[in-house]
């Protein structure tokens, strides 16, 4: 057998299980314990050597990342249709809020978030990459539409996302909420007249 060959051979019907099952434990341990829940735990939750966690892998972020997958794929096509058939009016603080709570998945998410925006070598690099697209391409309609000041810029929004997702983490959902409401409502241009 070639070595094409091997690399192209759907995983064994075990290794599927124990990459199912990592991944369900990780997804309670994060939730219960945030981002930083031992990996060695989990692998024994999980009924496997913690080599099989690195093996499956490789990191910490990567497990992250396989874990975010889906959700993100589901942010994106969000975006994607805020800004298609949506208002600007509605899509900007839908976009915003589902941002954050995305990023308030588990404990101490939206700080390895920001990280991998910053590293390209981050296996989370290419999903905050295009979350931080559609925050721009979102901004920017927002701006035309006449419901942002024109140096509200989209790391602005940015920002605020990691701001309230960290609040959502510690201090609930409704303190989260009202910073969002407050500071968009400081991101729009005076009223004239």
């Amino acid at each position: 057998m070639t070595d094409t060959t091997k690399r192209h051979r759907r995983p064994r019907a075990d290794a599927r299980r124990n990459v199912e099952r990592l991944l369900a434990v990780a997804d309670e341990a994060f939730r219960e314990h945030g981002v930083d829940a031992s990996l060695g735990q989990i692998a024994r939750a999980a009924g496997v050597a913690i080599g099989t966690v690195y093996a499956h892998f490789g990191t910490r972020r990567a497990l992250i990342a396989a874990l975010l997958r889906e959700r993100h794929e589901a942010l994106f096509a969000l975006g994607e249709d805020l800004l298609d058939r949506y208002d600007p009016a509605e899509a900007l603080p839908a976009w915003v809020r589902e941002c954050v709570r995305n990023a308030a998945t588990y404990r101490g998410l939206a700080a390895v978030l920001a990280a991998g925006f910053d590293d390209e070598a981050s296996e989370l690099h290419e999903s905050c990459e295009r979350m931080a697209g559609l925050t721009e391409r979102v901004t920017a309609a927002a701006r035309t539409a006449g419901l942002l000041r024109p140096e509200v810029r989209a790391d602005d929004l940015t920002a605020l996302m990691g701001a309230a997702a960290w609040t959502r983490e510690t201090a609930g959902d409704d303190q989260s909420d009202r910073l969002i409401r407050f500071t968009l409502d400081g991101f729009r241009p005076p009223a004239t007249g």
